[in-house]
């Protein structure tokens, strides 16, 4: 179940595992309150035990009474470290005759044409894993050479002997025709029930076989680690009080929750949930504020996130990366087709370590200390100076107050930390620390510039939504850089990913290809094929525990110019149908922009459906790359549908009224560095956060403390406290 509407049971709890923290948020459902916000270091060697550890800690502070529980969110980074780590299962990958190969060929493209030694990503399953099954389908789905279960049983039995614990079933134009998928794992699970089994047309129906098989190759690569996590932490949190009539729902790269089941089958759908609860969040505190058009700024120990929101919602990739060779170099990697919120990551975190390249310059991340040893001022063995040195010595963070106090920081190691690699550059410890701040703080700026850019956006136009444990300290000179004006720093926003979590609807989104051009396309097919999805859909809502009348679907194609590779992804109209009657009257909307999408009226006929879609296409395509040129045809790709619960099922209540006087919430001053020459240190007020009534107007420069974030305004920014006890601040300047 999702949840219980036993009013007595009014809490909901999430967690996310970051790659340095696990972020806790508690929320009474029936108020509207926080009730508790937790942060606890991640144990790389044990994820759970720090869920664990943290659950024990809002019990133990009487702020957790695990029978009041309705709702329990996990946001994790198991899928993705056990694919960049190379930790899952044993895996083999059966293919069609002549295909094996396919995995390690790809795309047959260099990623980086000016070094002739790149390496291509290594794929999951070695060569020798890799067997074929004489079968074979065309394009259009006509058996040309049926499989023989026999022999696939007894190519796959070998590979077993040898250890062999999962096996991916990837057979050409199978998203056509299933059937020799469904076949072969029927026999496979027969002879070796044991095995994990993966197949290409339930994991990623998808035209592109290359795409299509190393997503399929992922999913059975992590299945056995996932099921075990899920289920490990599930018997765990049942000993520690965990309703045995709730289940444990997890977040989705997509944006959306599910049941513990639903991602147990299909684990690869996980790869980006914890990137995905802080766009989600940041839509969230956007809405709150009034502002739909936002650029979310998640930096937490070991990267920075940033996501554009439009219209309140998150736009939605259709593939990404994993496992990058070079972690910011595009083709490095193994591709992933799945849903997937569409940020950029940036290497740039608290723990990201600084050094002098070869050419002398100095250099910031992608390597990250991380939680174990983390940065040298955590007093844990790291002796490589990181983000978090620098903003230490810097004075934006204090070493008393991190984590609320529970955690006291080494000054003196991060100072002796940033003097060794500063003798490499004839730099001093402070200058070095300004240094590093202010590369960590143009990394991102960067990368969000071109992200924006990339989509034909100005990120100007944009307010900046900052969170992590490490985004208010960097946020504002990151405004400066992108010339924002406006900045807002939502209360908590040191553990809002893990909020994030809350605010995500229960949904599904899926996908599958049926290919041609829009004037030839065979109307009754494009509706049998949407049927399908949603059937599935709504059956995977309903094991979450949601009423099939709560569902709202929402559709979507991909389209792109005959001839042309890349896709753009539109709206598709929702026609009145019996295959659908639960969306009659409920306004379906376009899904990558919320706007009203026109309705098919019945007896329209092909031409208004071609039409409709070809206006959404060309539109897309010139606000995207700036022209079109009209009258071209028009291809279909794949059809997506997203099935979403019912939103707002927490909702935060505006705080009371409080003394605006910000002298109540005044700390002391300590000196701050903002600079070299001018101004340098500057004794600055420290304000904390939770003493902030609404109307609490703050001028620059001050420091915010909160437990889990200290955020930094620099010389002329101006900020005041709004209803929902976020700090909304407007720049020095502007």
């Amino acid at each position: 179940m999702t949840a219980v509407s036993d009013s007595s049971r009014s809490l909901a709890l999430s967690f996310d595992v970051g790659g340095t923290f696990t972020d806790f948020t508690l929320v009474d459902l029936a108020t509207g309150t926080v009730v508790a916000e937790h942060k606890v270091p991640t144990d790389p060697h044990d994820p759970a035990g720090s869920s664990l550890q943290g659950w024990r800690d809002l019990v133990a502070a009487g702020q957790l009474q695990p029978e009041r529980l309705s709702m329990v969110v996990h946001a994790t980074t198991l899928v993705t470290n056990a694919v960049i780590e190379r930790k899952g299962a044993p895996t083999a990958f059966l293919t069609t005759q002549g295909h094996r190969d396919l995995l390690t060929f790809g795309r047959d493209q260099m990623y980086d044409i000016y070094d002739l030694f790149a390496l291509p990503a290594e794929p999951l399953v070695p060569r020798a894993w890799r067997v074929e099954a004489g079968e074979r389908t065309s394009r259009n789905g006509a058996v040309l050479q049926p499989l023989d279960p026999a022999q696939v049983v007894d190519a796959i039995r070998p590979l077993v002997e040898s250890g062999v614990e999962a096996v991916a079933i990837g057979f050409l134009h199978s998203f056509v025709r299933p059937e020799h998928e469904e076949q072969a794992a029927t026999a496979i699970a027969k002879a070796f029930p044991e095995l994990e089994l993966s197949l290409s047309s339930r994991v990623a129906p998808l035209i592109g076989e290359y795409e299509r098989f190393s997503t399929t190759v992922a999913d059975a690569y992590v299945k056995g680690k996932v099921r075990r996590s899920i289920g490990g932490l599930t018997n765990a949190l049942r000993i520690e009080g965990f309703a045995s009539d709730l289940e444990l729902q997890i977040m989705l790269s997509a944006g959306g929750i599910a049941s513990a089941r639903e991602a147990i089958a299909r684990p690869i759908r996980l790869l980006e949930s914890g990137p995905a609860a802080g766009a989600l969040v940041a839509a969230f505190h956007g809405g709150l504020a009034g502002r739909e058009r936002v650029l979310s700024l998640d930096m937490g120990g070991t990267t920075a996130k940033a996501c554009l929101i439009d219209h309140g919602r998150p736009s939605l990739a259709a593939s990404l990366e994993a496992a990058r060779v070079h972690r910011f170099k595009a083709g490095s990697g193994l591709p992933v087709a799945i849903p997937v919120v569409d940020l950029i990551e940036i290497g740039a975190g608290g723990g990201s370590i600084a050094r002098v390249d070869e050419l002398g310059l100095l250099k910031v991340g992608p390597e990250s200390a991380a939680a174990d040893p983390g940065p040298a001022c955590y007093g844990r063995g790291g002796t490589e100076p990181t983000v978090t040195d620098a903003n230490l010595l810097l004075g934006y963070l204090d070493v008393g107050s991190f984590l609320g106090g529970r955690m006291r920081l080494d000054r003196a190691a991060a100072e002796a930390a940033l003097a060794r690699l500063g003798e490499q550059i004839g730099l001093g410890a402070l200058e070095l620390a300004w240094g590093i701040y202010r590369v960590a703080n143009e990394a991102m700026a960067a990368a969000a510039r071109i992200h924006a850019i990339e989509k034909n956006k100005d990120p100007r136009r944009y307010t900046l939504l900052a969170f992590g444990g490490a985004g208010p300290a960097h946020a504002m000179a990151v405004a400066t850089l992108l010339e924002i004006d406006e900045v807002i720093f939502p209360a908590g926003a040191g553990v809002a990913s893990a909020l994030g979590c809350l605010v995500a609807p229960p949904s599904i989104s899926l996908a599958r290809t049926y290919a041609g051009r829009l004037d030839a396309l065979e109307w009754e097919r494009v509706e049998q094929v949407y049927a399908e999805l949603e059937a599935e859909a709504r059956a995977a809502l309903l094991t979450a525990g949601i009423d099939d009348a709560d569902v709202t679907i929402e559709r979507s194609v991909d389209l792109r110019l005959a001839g042309q590779y890349h896709e753009l992804t539109v709206g598709a109209p929702y026609p009145p149908s019996p295959l659908s009657p639960k969306n009659e009257g409920k306004g379906e909307h376009d899904a990558r922009n919320g706007s009203p999408l026109p309705r098919l009226g019945e007896g329209l006929g092909v031409g208004a459906a071609a039409a409709t879609l070809t206006i959404a296409f060309e539109t897309a395509y010139a606000e995207r790359y700036g022209r079109m040129l009209t009258g071209l045809p028009i291809e279909a790709t794949t059809w997506r549908i997203e099935a979403r619960g019912p939103e707002g099922r927490v909702r935060l209540a505006a705080l009371p009224a409080g003394d605006p006087d910000p002298a109540a919430a005044l700390r002391g001053h300590r000196p701050v560095f903002f600079g070299t020459p001018e101004p340098g240190y500057i004794s600055t007020p420290v304000y904390e956060r939770a003493n902030l009534a609404p109307g609490a107007r703050l001028t620059g420069p001050a420091i915010v403390e909160e437990p889990a974030a200290t955020t930094v305004l620099q010389p002329g920014d101006r900020g005041e406290i709004n209803s929902y006890g976020a700090l909304v601040v407007q720049r020095g300047g502007s």
